[in-house]
């Protein structure tokens, strides 16, 4: 039998974790794994809705997303200035969860409507980056500095292992609970998930990592306050935070132009409904996998002794590189190489980075402004991205002009990263 002090050591090793973390790491490991399991468990019927509804199309749901964006930002921003911190998420997510189940209903008694359909598919876009958002808030609140380096992407782990089950439960329940079934699922999932955030909240308050932060206990049970438009003002008064909400927007804006080729192609390529949700959901499982691997064992170390901004930039570049040799070789399997690349790089490198840049602000700053960089921000760049791709491909006809000018967004991406990371560095509190 292995001496526990021999385990406890390899564990370290292995896992880059120091004495009393263990549980911590669990337990956002279980908060991501189960929103990023209900959420994927759902996006390839979301793909496969927006497909239906016309792939010339796809910009109107886009600035639908948009719209019903700007609607629920105000919501969201009433909600952090009203509730205690650590009840934000619970209360959050409970919302969705009656919306879940109400969707649950529809789809059951009208499986074949397109509008249900179009309605389902804004519902979840929003859903995926206001409840993504909330939980990297939580993560930003409670860990900070050199805690937050070596754990947010061995934490984000659980979100590349939700993704991965996520796809695999959709195809195998989605025949015998059809998809009012599956929604019901994740309603569930995603209360486990609110629960586990309020888990780590009475960690932190049992082990605070100095006595500033245990002197913050009292903070985070009493509301933020402000009002529900904070988070705009907020980042239109600092360089910073319009750094990184140009940041989000030439991120959506590759991903956007990625995501309607893959819309283009995929209608080409598989004209059968039930193809095109395995082909999404394969595509899902293989990125999750190349993301886990490198989020448990290389992201955490690359931070911890290379900084945040080979996390920012290596990825931007790489997408840079993808874009021109798609613009050569427009097949669909360099296709689904470039994709899988920018998104398993986005789910290991640059989402653990981009999170770790607000960890050196204020807490009002960390929910409202982060939130309106992750909806607000994001979406629009959705939205405004999305027009310009369907207008270049109508004036020229031909995707590999648009892939060019997505290649040229990518290393502005990349500069903006490289600015970005020299200023997180200034913010630290040990100037490291």
């Amino acid at each position: 039998m292995i001496p526990s002090t021999r385990v406890e050591a390899w564990l370290v090793r292995a896992f880059n974790l120091r004495q009393g973390e263990g549980l911590a790491v669990a337990a956002g490991l279980a908060m991501f794994f189960l929103l990023f399991c209900a959420y994927f468990m759902l996006r390839p019927v979301r793909e496969t809705m927006g497909v239906a509804g016309g792939v010339d199309n796809l910009q109107w749901l886009f600035t639908g997303t948009f719209i019903v964006t700007l609607i629920a930002m105000p919501l969201f921003g009433w909600v952090a200035s009203v509730a205690p911190r650590r009840q934000i998420m619970p209360w959050v997510y409970g919302f969705f969860v009656l919306n879940l189940l109400g969707f649950a209903v529809v789809l059951w008694t009208r499986p074949d409507s397109v509008w249900a359909g179009r309605v389902f598919y804004i519902w979840l876009s929003v859903f995926n980056l206001m409840a993504i958002s909330l939980a990297w808030s939580v993560l930003a609140d409670l860990f900070v500095g050199e805690q937050a380096r070596r754990l947010f992407a061995l934490i984000a782990g659980g979100a590349s292992l939700g993704g991965l089950a996520g796809p695999l439960l959709g195809a195998a329940l989605v025949q015998p609970l059809g998809h009012g079934g599956l929604l019901l699922l994740a309603a569930m999932l995603l209360t486990a998930s609110a629960w586990m955030s309020a888990w780590l909240h009475r960690w932190r308050d049992q082990h605070p990592v100095d006595e500033a932060d245990a002197a913050s206990e009292a903070r985070r049970r009493r509301p933020l306050g402000g009002n529900p438009f904070a988070g705009l003002s907020e980042v239109l008064g600092s360089r910073y935070l319009l750094g990184v909400a140009l940041f989000v927007t030439l991120l959506a804006s590759v991903s956007t132009f990625l995501y309607f080729e893959q819309a283009r192609m995929v209608a080409e390529h598989f004209p059968d409904r039930t193809r095109q949700t395995q082909v999404f959901g394969l595509i899902d499982a293989v990125v999750q996998g190349l993301a886990i691997l490198t989020q448990v064992f290389f992201t955490g170390r690359i931070a911890q002794r290379l900084g945040v901004g080979v996390l920012l930039v290596g990825v931007p570049l790489l997408l840079a590189l993808g874009f021109l040799w798609l613009a050569l070789s427009p097949v669909f399997a360099v296709f689904v190489v470039v994709m899988v690349a920018r998104r398993a790089g986005e789910y290991a490198l640059v989402r653990p980075g981009r999170e770790m840049l607000y960890t050196v602000l204020p807490a009002e700053q960390k929910y409202k402004a982060k939130n309106f960089n992750d909806t607000v921000v994001y979406r629009g760049a959705d939205a405004l991205s999305g027009w310009v791709k369907r207008g270049v491909d109508l004036i020229a006809d031909q995707p590999s002009l648009a892939l060019c000018l997505g290649a040229g967004i990518a290393l502005a991406w990349a500069a903006t990263g490289g600015w970005l990371a020299r200023q997180y560095r200034k913010l630290e509190p040990d100037g490291s």
